[in-house]
């Protein structure tokens, strides 16, 4: 059994060693998708997760996927697409748009996990400026995009997708230059996933990054990102 948390309580989570193992890493229920409640989560190793008609369900697996931005993996091929400069990049200009296609359906699963009420409460929390998404674009049309939470030197990937080719890896390339360029420590990816493990990530246990959240996570303030902040230049 997991506890159920008051929505009309301050966010109060159980500590996370108290897990369950199967499935890995759910927590608690309950409480509200507000901005205090999800920052409050992140502090502590933890983010929601849950599928239509659930209540909010808190996770905090073991293992966790992390990418040390200095050692992600950029194929040869990516690269290749990189210096082509074929896609154009932006930043906080169509985060509406980027988390809506990242809902949208796939072909390997049924139904999202971005529901309307995840969509809603991760709209405000780019609008406080903590959510942002990196966006890949071509002739003018949104082709792929990623987003996420950037808390002090943390980044908490959450989700990523293309439309062409190559346009969400594009973004993450952009991304990682970014988070080496601004000194950020880490990028959080939750889940470990085969796709994940061909762009640099690898796990570490959940005690490893709960410990090394607070040094990550220390001065954060919010604020949205330029227009061209992620913009790389890949010639050299």
């Amino acid at each position: 059994m997991i506890p159920c948390l008051n929505p009309a309580q301050q966010p109060v989570f159980p500590a996370v060693h108290k897990a369950l193992r199967d499935p890995n890493g759910l927590l608690a229920a309950g409480g509200q998708l507000t901005p205090e409640w999800i920052l409050s989560a992140y502090h502590q190793g933890i983010f929601p997760w849950f599928s239509e008609g659930d209540p909010v369900l808190w996770w905090s697996p073991d293992p966790r996927m992390i990418v040390i931005p200095e050692e992600a993996h950029l194929s040869a091929s990516l690269r290749k697409t990189l210096r082509r400069g074929h896609f154009e990049v932006r930043c906080d200009t169509a985060f509406t748009e980027v988390i809506t296609a990242c809902a949208g359906a796939r072909s390997y699963a049924d139904g999202t996990w971005i529901v309307d009420e995840m969509r809603e409460a991760y709209c405000t929390l780019h609008e406080l400026g903590w959510a942002h998404s990196v966006e890949t674009w071509v002739d003018g049309k949104l082709v792929g995009g990623l987003y996420g939470l950037a808390i002090g030197r943390a980044f908490f990937g959450e989700s990523m997708f293309h439309h062409v080719t190559d346009a969400s890896k594009v973004a993450f390339a952009h991304l990682v230059r970014l988070l080496i360029r601004e000194d950020f420590a880490i990028l959080d990816c939750q889940m470990s996933t085969s796709h994940l493990a061909s762009l640099g990530g690898h796990e570490i246990s959940r005690s490893e990054f709960v410990a090394g959240l607070p040094a990550w996570t220390q001065n954060a303030c919010s604020g949205k990102w330029a227009q061209d902040y992620a913009k790389a230049d890949w010639s050299k």
